[in-house]
């Protein structure tokens, strides 16, 4: 996803990088206003000719836009001619040092990210916002809507995969609002979907070993159809007698299946395994 500024550009669009321009003009502001960001520092995700861009630099105090695509840059540099609050950079958002950037645009400022991302990127680019350790207040972001279902999808419930449990353990997701696909150019084939995610103090549940534990979530949802005791041990190469003697000390179900574990079951488990010096 991009944004694109009506009768301005004639760029084509790029199939490699997942470019969709935005042509619907009551879409930005929309997405803009329920960030929640005014007076903050923005980290915009995939720019494209500017559309998003305007309307964040209307609220934010300084908008940094992040594109890839080179050949777009002229057209969004001069779209963004009178923003005095807005700097384009270069780059790909995957590689680039994001502590650096919020270091050096963004001192004494509330930071959160927000874009139209490209469907291809989604879940790496939110796994790497949330688990790396970077001071952000918020994530907002326009996705696939079916990726967007799952994020909202509190562990436990409807659902939920292991990117719920990273996204719910880091920050509390909210769904604001769809976009048709008739709203970009070309046009997908899919709806997208509006997440806004707030970054939480501190994680959901307290665990002895991070790693581990999102190790044993991935593990548990690996097997879908199996127990998660089963999945746990088979993906995690523990003996089933091991990660059964957890759940029980954990006082979780043995029988029960990764999408019915909540983050606190997820949490004593991963303890019980780490104590039990099984892993």
């Amino acid at each position: 996803m991009s944004d694109y500024a009506p009768g301005r550009d004639s760029h084509r669009a790029k199939r490699s990088l997942g470019q969709n321009f935005l042509a619907d003009p009551s879409v930005c502001p929309r997405i803009a206003e329920k960030a929640r960001i005014d007076d903050m520092g923005v980290i915009e995700v995939g720019p494209g000719f500017g559309a998003l861009t305007v309307e964040l630099a209307k609220r934010a105090r300084k908008v940094v836009a992040v594109e890839l695509d080179s050949d777009v840059i002229p057209s969004l540099k001069g779209n963004l001619e009178g923003f005095d609050n807005v700097t384009v950079l270069e780059g790909d958002i995957m590689k680039m040092d994001l502590a650096e950037i919020i270091c050096e645009h963004f001192p004494g400022m509330k930071v959160a990210v927000a874009g139209n991302i490209p469907y291809n990127i989604t879940s790496p680019l939110i796994t790497r916002l949330l688990s790396s350790g970077l001071p952000l207040d918020s994530v907002t972001v326009m996705i696939q809507k079916e990726p967007a279902l799952r994020f909202c999808s509190e562990p436990g419930t409807g659902d939920c995969g292991a990117v719920s449990a990273l996204v719910w353990y880091y920050g509390v997701p909210e769904r604001l609002f769809d976009v048709g696909p008739g709203s970009f150019r070309p046009r997908p084939k899919v709806t997208s979907s509006v997440v806004r995610i707030g970054m939480r103090g501190e994680p959901a549940v307290s665990t002895a070993d991070r790693e581990l534990f999102f190790s044993a979530v991935r593990a548990a949802f690996g097997q879908r159809r199996k127990t998660a005791v089963n999945s746990m041990s088979a993906l995690l190469g523990i003996p089933r007698s091991a990660v059964l003697e957890a759940f029980r000390s954990a006082g979780v179900p043995d029988g029960i299946r990764a999408e019915k574990m909540t983050l606190s079951d997820f949490a004593a488990v991963t303890d019980a395994l780490a104590a039990s010096g099984a892993v």
